[in-house]
């Protein structure tokens, strides 16, 4: 093996093991918190933290044996089964994604009516159709032959190999990739930046509070006024910088893979097998930067991580004061019958 599979082998298991941790560190603090399992975004956060565990926990283990043999894993129907998998679980996170955002936007523009414009049937509607979405594109790939291992991006996936069906396959992909990626990219661009005008709208306001309070209070301290007006700046950048995470971070793992599929079917430019790894890459690291962009920094999981760590170190301390007790009890005894 040259050197840049080597070192996409490295990435990509260093990648795997990363998604695996912190989407089962997610799933955990969803189980054992009942506050995240009452608020109805939870249901959109578990099916997109389920995708990226399968897609962690099969796809990438199986693209992994793919890299290193430079042929599929395993026979064609287990590689079949891989592709339809892949296609399904990115598909699905990224219709979660978008409906994060719709979530987000109805709690931000609908405040005082959030919970009877978004209760858990609605989730559950919304979830459904995401399911029902995503599962079509594969079956229809697997009825027509069109799921098989791809050299270029190494892993099992939309690929067809008969020549007579170049015409139809580029319409399917092109149809796949307008109604996942792009679709949810125009979600997430008009939700978010209308939660971003309201947050300027709040945070004008707020400004313009604060500095009608400091003028008043002429004696205050020039180091409490200064506080208050880096406060007043890092409140303006907080929701863009949010925002900013949660569009970018969706485009720039997703958008090279898909340039590139959409490049590679339409024209006769060839396509290196080291940009097509790297974009496949690209595309499997979402899986990693989900748990943190949209549960482990916010301040709810991070308590409950807290909780659970100091439950075991008590625990774990319990038990060896436990042990050291036992053992004390023992050398008295010992000590008694001689």
């Amino acid at each position: 093996m040259e050197l840049w599979g080597a070192i996409g082998c490295l990435w990509l298991g260093v990648l795997m093991l990363a998604a695996l941790l912190s989407n089962v560190v997610v799933l955990i603090c969803f189980l054992g918190s009942a506050d995240i399992r009452r608020q109805v975004p939870g249901l959109f956060t578990l099916n997109l933290t389920l995708c990226n565990l399968l897609l962690s926990g099969i796809n990438m283990p199986l693209t992994l044996v793919g890299l290193i043999h430079g042929s599929q894993p395993g026979g064609e129907g287990l590689c079949r089964a891989a592709g339809f998998l892949e296609t399904f679980l990115t598909s699905n996170s990224m219709l979660s994604m978008a409906a994060l955002s719709i979530d987000r936007w109805v709690a931000v523009i609908f405040p005082l009516s959030y919970h009877s414009k978004m209760r858990y049937q609605d989730a559950a509607v919304i979830l459904l159709y995401s399911w029902i979405h995503s599962l079509a594109f594969p079956t229809v790939a697997l009825c027509l032959s069109w799921i098989s291992f791809h050299p270029i991006y190494g892993s099992c996936t939309l690929y067809n190999k008969r020549p007579e069906d170049e015409a139809s396959f580029l319409a399917f992909i092109v149809l796949f990739h307008l109604l996942s990626f792009l679709l949810s990219f125009l979600v997430l661009c008009v939700t978010y930046l209308q939660v971003l005008k309201v947050a300027r709208s709040h945070c004008r306001r707020i400004d313009v509070i604060t500095m009608q309070t400091l003028v008043l209070l002429v004696d205050l301290h020039p180091s409490v006024r200064q506080r208050c007006l880096e406060e007043q700046k890092r409140r303006r950048q907080r929701a863009t910088k949010k925002i900013s995470t949660f569009i970018g971070t969706f485009l720039l793992c997703f958008s090279p893979y898909v340039i590139t599929r959409l490049v590679e079917i339409s024209s006769s430019t060839p396509i290196s097998s080291h940009w097509g790894i790297v974009s496949r890459c690209l595309a499997y690291s979402k899986a990693l930067s989900d748990p943190f962009v949209y549960c482990l920094l916010r301040n709810q999981y991070k308590n409950c991580c807290r909780d659970l760590v100091n439950k075991l170190l008590k625990r774990s301390s319990a038990n060896s004061a436990a042990q050291r007790m036992n053992s004390y009890v023992g050398s008295l005894v010992l000590t008694t019958e001689q």
